[in-house]
């Protein structure tokens, strides 16, 4: 149960509030039609890649 809340607590970073805000714009944008999806789909793309990437590499160096 402590793990559990750790991970909980892990999340709540700048990195991972940006990365939950850009995703949330961009889907809100797209779904609007102000912005194309493929638009949507590249950014997204790039974000949760660069996100994952440097969770990935933190894990590893531990």
């Amino acid at each position: 149960m402590n793990m559990f809340f750790k991970n909980i607590a892990g999340l709540i970073k700048v990195k991972t509030i940006v990365t939950l805000i850009v995703l949330g714009v961009f889907a809100v944008l797209s779904l609007k039609g102000r912005i194309s999806p493929d638009n949507v789909m590249i950014t997204v793309s790039t974000v949760v890649a660069f996100y994952f990437g440097t969770q990935h590499e933190k894990k590893t160096k531990k």
